[in-house]
C-alpha cells in the first residue's frame, strides 16, 4: 500500500499539467480578501530535489518541467501562455540560482500563494509514513504558524470535518497515487460527499490516463456528479506520447513506458481558466510531446 513515492515523479509532465491548473485556479481565488481554506488530501512530501536518487532514477522531470524550463530562451519564454509563465515563475522562486535543484510539491505551491493573507488556512493530509515525516519537516521550515496544519491520516476521511469551512470559501485538491484501483471509487465518493456538504467549493481532481477502465470512468463519474449538483466543470488532459513500447535490440531489457497521459477535472472552475488553458495546452503539446500521439483535450460545461 505504501510503495508509491512521488519523489520518483516530481516535475514530470503530469505535475506540469496539475500544477499549472492549480496555480491558475488559486491565483484567481486569492484575489478576494475573504479568507480561503485550502485542503490537500494527498500532500506528499511537500518538496523535492531534482538531484536526489529518486529523481535521477526515473528521469521523469527531464521530460517534464526541466524540458519546459530549459527548452526555451528568455524571448521564447516571454511568448509563452500566461498560465505557463506563472507556473515557471513560481518554481523559479524556489530556485534562486540559474540551476534548477528544487521542485515544490503542491503544499509549498499552495502556501506560496496563500501566505499573503494570514487568515487563509491550509490543511495537508498525508498517510505515507516517510512522506508524512518529510512533509512535517518541510512545513516546519516555513514558519507558517497557524496557517498550516499537517495530518498523518487518510485525506478522504479527513476532508469531511473541514467542509463546509467557516469562511464559506474553499479549494480542495485530491490527487492520490491510484496505486490501488479502489482509489478511483474513493475519489468519486469523496467528491460526491464534499458536494453535498459544500456545493460552492472549488474541487480539483488529478487522475492518470492508463489502460484501466476505472481511470477512464472517473472523469465520467465526476461530470455526472457536477451535473447532478448543478455545478460547472472543466476537464483537461495532456498526452505526451503513445503507449506502444519501442522495439528492442538483442541484449536490451524492456523498459516500462511509464505514464503517458493524465487529466485534471475541476468543479466550479474560475471563469478565466478555460481561456487560459486554450492558450497553454497547445504549447505544452508542442514543447513536451514526444511523438505524433501527443495531444490535449479540453471540455467544459456550465462555465
Amino acid at each position: 500500500m505504501f510503495s508509491y513515492r512521488h519523489a520518483f515523479h516530481a516535475g514530470n509532465h503530469a505535475d506540469v499539467l496539475k500544477h499549472t491548473i492549480l496555480i491558475a485556479t488559486l491565483k484567481h481565488l486569492v484575489q478576494k480578501e475573504q479568507a480561503l481554506m485550502v485542503i490537500d488530501t494527498h500532500a506528499g512530501a511537500g518538496a523535492y530535489r531534482f538531484d536526489d536518487r529518486f529523481a535521477q532514477t526515473s528521469g521523469e522531470a527531464d521530460e517534464g518541467f526541466l524540458k519546459l524550463a530549459g527548452g526555451v530562451n528568455a524571448a521564447a519564454r516571454a511568448r509563452m501562455a500566461p498560465l505557463l509563465q506563472d507556473y515557471l515563475d513560481l518554481v523559479d522562486n524556489f530556485n534562486p540560482s540559474d540551476t534548477y535543484l528544487q521542485y515544490p510539491g503542491s503544499p509549498l505551491i499552495l502556501y506560496h500563494l496563500l501566505k499573503e493573507r494570514e487568515r487563509n488556512r491550509l490543511k495537508l493530509f498525508e498517510l505515507h509514513p516517510s512522506d508524512a515525516k518529510h512533509l512535517a519537516v518541510n512545513v516546519s521550515g516555513l514558519h507558517a504558524g497557524r496557517q498550516i496544519e499537517v495530518f498523518r491520516e487518510d485525506g478522504f476521511e479527513g476532508l469531511k470535518r473541514f467542509l463546509p469551512p467557516p469562511s464559506k470559501r474553499a479549494l480542495v485538491l485530491t490527487d492520490p497515487s491510484y496505486e490501488i484501483k479502489t482509489d478511483y471509487n474513493k475519489v468519486a465518493a469523496a467528491i460526491s460527499d464534499a458536494l453535498k456538504r459544500f456545493a460552492t467549493g472549488t474541487y480539483l481532481v488529478w487522475y492518470p490516463l492508463i489502460a484501466r477502465h476505472e481511470a477512464h470512468d472517473l472523469p465520467r463519474k465526476l461530470r455526472a456528479l457536477s451535473t447532478k449538483a448543478g455545478k460547472g466543470w472543466l476537464n483537461a488532459s495532456l498526452t505526451i506520447k503513445s503507449v506502444s513500447r519501442p522495439s528492442l535490440n538483442e541484449g536490451e531489457h524492456e523498459r516500462r513506458p511509464g505514464l503517458t497521459a493524465s487529466g485534471m477535472f475541476v468543479i466550479n472552475p474560475p471563469y478565466t481558466l478555460q481561456a487560459g488553458l486554450q492558450l497553454a495546452l497547445p504549447q505544452l503539446v508542442k514543447l513536451l510531446g514526444q511523438d505524433r500521439a501527443a495531444n490535449y483535450t479540453l471540455d467544459s460545461a456550465g462555465v
